[in-house]
């Protein structure tokens, strides 16, 4: 019987996405509330919300192309500072590489042939010390480039949805209150969809999404409203 195991591995993608979408979704709504309560004209809510947008996408997805840049430096780094350690601490290294096995439970025994096997190939020794004694994957060196277009992509589809009822209703406050209802249904059906990808419960997922989304962009929209 063919045994296939099914495991969810797109954890940056599902990071990216979430990051950009609830922030895309709750700023420009909480902005959008508090000009509403300042301005009559669905106009002005429109233009500045495309301005909040535009500068919250762009500011969002710099910062996940620099967050994604220092994790790529930080892993190249660290892996020089391996290669050197091999060379000129072998004796250290070979001994860090035997404590590994001896975590997890071989004897030295049992361990001296597999140690001797990394140790034989340089760039596998490093691997084996990049994941297992500093716990650093290998970074995708387009990882920069992708995070930056996911958040922002992310965040403009979210802030689109706050903001579409103002395009299409011309009465600020039926605007303002239809906003308010598709807002929360946006966020707990992204919360939803989040929950199926990474295996947990969607239900809850889209509860906890919808709650947490929704306090922030209360909160953001009662200090508007405060300082309006």
């Amino acid at each position: 019987m063919h045994h296939t195991e099914h495991h969810f591995t797109a954890t940056e993608v599902v990071r990216d996405i979430v990051i950009g979408m609830s922030d895309g979704l709750t700023v420009p709504f909480a902005l959008a509330a508090g000009l509403s309560g300042t301005v009559q004209s669905t106009h002005i809510v429109v233009i500045a919300g495309f301005a909040e947008i535009a500068a919250g996408s762009i500011a969002m997805g710099l910062g996940g192309y620099l967050a994604a840049k220092t994790d790529l430096e930080h892993y190249h780094a660290e892996e020089q500072r391996e290669y050197l350690e091999t060379q000129e601490k072998p004796d250290v290294e070979t001994h860090e590489v035997a404590e590994v096995f001896r975590g997890y439970g071989l004897s030295a025994e049992q361990a001296a042939p597999v140690v001797e096997a990394i140790k034989s190939d340089t760039k596998r020794w490093v691997d084996f010390m990049m994941r297992f004694e500093l716990g650093l994957e290998a970074p995708d060196p387009d990882r920069a480039r992708k995070s930056a277009s996911l958040i922002a992509a992310s965040y403009m589809v979210g802030g689109l949805i706050p903001l579409f009822p103002y395009m299409v209703w011309h009465e600020v406050r039926t605007a303002l209150w239809m906003s308010t209802g598709i807002t929360p249904v946006a966020l707990f059906v992204f919360g939803f969809i989040k929950g199926r990808f990474t295996g947990v419960s969607a239900l809850r997922a889209g509860i906890q999404t919808a709650f947490i989304g929704g306090l922030a962009a209360a909160a953001a929209f009662a200090i508007a409203r405060a300082i309006s």
